[in-house]
């Protein structure tokens, strides 16, 4: 009987799509033969993601785990709604969404950790929820929101079950302030963000190249339209902070009170608690942001589904 060498393992996986453990498997119980370890998992049904790697997927989760003073969050993506839906997928999210707590925001780290029901990697998990499922999968992303005193707020949209829904936020809050207290803004304000989509904390911290656009665009608007230099500079910084107003989070009007900005709300139970309030991050997932919508065409997809 050959070795089963690490290099044999890969070879199969780079075949069959399947994971590193159920490779192992399959040529111990074929005695290193390649052909027949891939009719073994063909058998079991376990050859299949490599075949699906190519397929669009932008439907999934968003999964969101916090554990006192650290979160994390991470977008599963799979191609159908449906599959959403289904309690191995979802199961699938949860376990992702709490190991990434140990990976630090990493997505690398994170397909390397080990699944403690199974033993085997996030990478391999997938693959073999591929080859369950019947749909193909992908870990798309990952981060982590901590802080050494305080809380880190949470909130999920459209959740489909506790933790697991198509918006997922988190926001760091430090302060030694009392914790409830503090969780309750943490996640009033993690709703604000979902809802309101800020792009930086403060102005600060706002991409200098986005402003920088920003001013560049108002300020030839207002010479087009004849205004002097000094009337010029006078507009473009009221268009920019209005502009402020629409992306910056704490200058964004607080959707819990609209008459109160973000900075006022938190400088109010500050000042309650006696303690200062520093946010000190969030981050923020919409399911699907960025990728290429699905197909539109009806026939197209009846045609992939049936394989015509």
């Amino acid at each position: 009987m050959p070795a089963i060498t690490a290099a044999l393992v890969k070879q199969l996986r780079d075949q069959t799509g399947a994971g590193m453990m159920d490779c192992k498997a399959a040529l111990t119980e074929s005695e290193g033969d390649l052909e027949a370890a891939t009719d073994w998992l063909r058998k079991k049904g376990l050859a299949a993601a490599a075949k699906k790697a190519g397929r669009l997927t932008s439907e999934g989760l968003i999964g969101v785990q916090v554990e006192a003073r650290r979160g994390a969050v991470v977008e599963i993506n799979s191609e159908t709604d449906f599959v959403a839906r289904n309690e191995t997928f979802q199961n699938l999210v949860r376990t992702v969404a709490g190991l990434a707590l140990a990976a630090g925001g990493d997505l690398k780290t994170l397909l390397q950790q080990t699944v403690p029901d199974t033993g085997r990697s996030v990478a391999d998990e997938i693959a073999q929820a591929i080859a369950v499922i019947g749909e193909n999968i992908n870990l798309r992303r990952s981060a982590l929101v901590e802080v050494d005193q305080g809380v880190v707020g949470a909130y999920v949209h459209g959740a489909l079950a506790p933790g697991l829904g198509k918006i997922g936020v988190l926001v760091g809050l430090r302060s030694t302030g009392d914790a409830e207290q503090l969780a309750n803004l943490g996640k009033q304000l993690a709703m604000h963000i979902a809802a309101a989509r800020p792009q930086a904390v403060s102005t600060d911290r706002l991409d200098p190249a986005l402003a920088a656009r920003e001013r560049a665009i108002y300020a030839e608007q207002a010479r087009a339209s004849g205004k002097p230099d000094n009337i010029v500079d006078k507009i473009v910084d009221g268009r920019m902070r209005k502009y402020h107003e629409e992306v910056v989070l704490l200058e964004q009007p607080f959707v819990i009170d609209p008459d109160l900005k973000v900075k006022d709300a938190i400088a109010r139970l500050a000042e309650s608690l006696g303690s200062a309030i520093v946010v000190t991050e969030f981050v923020r997932f919409a399911l699907g942001e960025g990728l290429a919508p699905k197909p539109s065409n009806l026939a197209d997809e009846v045609a992939e589904l049936t394989g015509a």
